[in-house]
């Protein structure tokens, strides 16, 4: 089926884990006073870009996935899709992406999306991903855009709970990142992509891994100690980070199966994300006027 190939080479799964933590950061910051056309424009927009950057990351991507068991049953790797069409499939979304963002929301919002967009194809698919083991640390700059940018479309404003959204999801990539790399240790190897365990052993990773989880659980708190959110999402964010901690901290155990250990840390990882999304959904609040914001929306589009 034609609509199916055009559906895989942009990555659902990754665009739906976007989807929740853009509208988690919506949510956090609209306060329960939804504007629902402004929320549609903001994940749709953000999806349709989220797709265009896979779909072209894939066409970047199809030498080393041929190398990479997990991946040589993609479209463009068994030839089922021509580069051409999916990379014309990319530009579409992209540019119908881009308008929506900007028409329906505002140009901080859409800056925050082109940033994350430029940071996943320009610089970590087409440079750091191959060529340095610090391709993880860029390349989670991108993944921390959606909320940032849900929660700008909805204040106009860069400040001090963007900039902890910001932090948080970047901090979380990493040790999710990570044990996809141990237990994936075998593909990139194969593929001679220079990630952490490849480079430096699984030792190291799992070293960082306990190091990251560490700080995004403070970063965590930081949303209710700025005053952006309450109690209830506190019991869970303390909850998940400090489950998820013992999890990284299991790996140390003798008899430990590194392989199976990483993909526990990887699942939890998603379940601590999703938590958290809809947690700031559900449990956030509005900040003293003391908190100044850092950049503003041209004023005009604001909503």
């Amino acid at each position: 089926m034609k609509f199916k190939r055009y559906l895989q080479v942009t990555k659902p799964g990754i665009i739906f884990g976007n989807l929740i933590s853009a509208a988690g950061g919506f949510l956090l910051a609209a306060q329960g006073s939804v504007d629902w056309w402004l929320l549609a424009a903001t994940v749709i927009g953000l999806s349709l870009v989220v797709a265009s950057g896979c779909a072209i990351n894939n066409c970047i991507d199809q030498d080393i996935d041929a190398k990479m068991a997990r991946t040589q049953k993609r479209v463009l790797v068994t030839g089922a899709m021509s580069t051409k069409a999916a990379l014309a499939h990319g530009v579409l979304l992209g540019l119908a992406g881009f308008a929506l963002l900007w028409f329906g929301t505002n140009p901080l919002a859409t800056g925050c999306v082109l940033f994350g967009f430029i940071i996943y194809v320009g610089v970590y698919s087409l440079y750091m991903k191959r060529n340095s083991v610090y391709g993880t640390v860029v390349g989670s700059l991108s993944g921390a855009v959606p909320p940032v940018a849900g929660y700008c479309a909805v204040t106009g404003r860069f400040d001090m709970g963007a900039a902890i959204l910001l932090v948080m999801f970047s901090l979380w990539q990493m040790p999710h990142s990570y044990a996809i790399a141990i237990f994936r240790f075998k593909d990139y190897e194969a593929a001679g992509i220079p990630v952490l365990p490849v480079v430096k052993g699984i030792s190291a990773a799992k070293q960082q891994i306990v190091l990251y989880i560490l700080a995004f659980a403070v970063a965590t708190v930081m949303l209710v100690f700025g005053g952006y959110a309450g109690y209830g999402y506190l019991a869970v964010a303390c909850a998940t980070s400090l489950w998820w901690l013992k999890m990284a901290l299991s790996g140390y155990k003798r008899e430990v199966d590194d392989r199976a250990w990483a993909r526990q840390v990887f699942f939890f990882s998603i379940i601590t994300i999703t938590s958290l999304s809809v947690m700031m959904a559900l449990d956030g609040q509005t900040p003293g006027e003391s908190h100044r914001p850092i950049l503003t929306a041209d004023a005009g589009m604001q909503h």
